[in-house]
């Protein structure tokens, strides 16, 4: 199978509550709970299957009931997951969340086997299966902040992704610090919200344009940062493009940034430039949260 993008970071299992109401702490309400295939480099290989891309999956899962079953599901799917790391002594991770009308009550992400399996799920780009010290891996590669800190900076300066076209998404923004180190990377693409820019840069920006246009100077080689129904911005060293996502009824929030990751990865990879692509992000992520787009 001929892979168009590595999609490298958290595989596990998503259970989520949701419900119509407003919820407070403590509220006991009625709602649907969901278990489904999640994590930042599954959703994105996910968007990209939907949007005819064949990606692949670097991350660990363990040799488990779970496992098997989500690599059975990602595989139906049309993912390669053939350089997966499968631990025999570490469970699959899992993911919960809650989902109110105001959008993510609480989450907390059980990723820990991911940052204990560490370096073991580059090996493919070091042993000659994607790429090796002498021919390193120059393709797109989507890489999500699940990773350990030290992981993440080991890449930052190490041979896996020096060459490639780098796309970075932090997960989350009790994640997002962990990747200041690959603003250092010449060809990283970071995706962000307001929130998560406002971490990596140590203060809070105006809007998206201004946060966009601050991690270019702080090194990113291009940025794109979202603030849920205001406009988002791209910019890199030339330029700083703003669009609005278009208006919907939010059914469900969370995977949204995976799935605007992977149709802007999609964009481009069709020969869309510029502004086309950050509309064709929106267009992407609001039918995910509107339930439009399947899971």
């Amino acid at each position: 199978m001929e892979t168009s993008v590595l999609c490298i970071g958290s595989v596990l299992w998503d259970t989520i509550g949701r419900t119509a109401r407003p919820l407070a702490i403590g509220n006991d309400v009625p709602g649907r709970i969901t278990r489904d295939p999640g994590g930042v480099a599954l959703n994105v290989a996910m968007g990209l299957v939907r949007l005819g891309l064949s990606p692949a999956l670097l991350s660990a899962v363990g040799r488990d009931m779970d496992g098997d079953a989500i690599l059975a599901a990602a595989r139906s799917r049309g993912i390669n997951c053939d350089m997966v790391y499968v631990s025999d002594d570490l469970p699959t991770d899992r993911y919960m969340a809650i989902e109110g009308a105001g959008g993510l009550v609480a989450a907390i992400a059980d990723a820990h086997s991911l940052e204990a399996a560490g370096d073991k799920i580059l090996a493919p780009l070091l042993d000659g299966r994607l790429g090796g010290e002498d021919a390193p891996y120059t393709g797109c590669a989507a890489l999500d902040g699940n990773l350990s800190e030290d992981l993440l900076t080991a890449i930052a300066k190490g041979p896996w992704l020096a060459a490639a076209d780098l796309r970075v998404a932090p997960a989350s923004p009790g994640k997002a610090l962990r990747l200041l180190p690959l603003l250092r990377h010449p060809k990283a693409t970071f995706y962000v919200n307001l929130e998560e820019a406002g971490l990596l840069l140590g203060e809070a920006p105006a809007d998206s344009a201004a946060a966009a246009q601050a991690l270019v100077v702080r090194g990113a080689a291009r940025a794109l940062v979202t603030d849920g129904p205001r406009p988002a911005a791209m910019a890199d060293t030339e330029i700083c493009v703003t669009a609005t996502p278009p208006e919907v009824t939010v059914a469900r929030v969370t995977g949204a940034g995976d799935s605007f990751m992977a149709a802007h990865i999609a964009a481009e990879l069709r020969g869309l430039t510029g502004r086309a692509t950050l509309d064709a992000a929106l267009v992407a992520a609001a039918a995910f949260v509107a339930g439009d787009d399947p899971e």
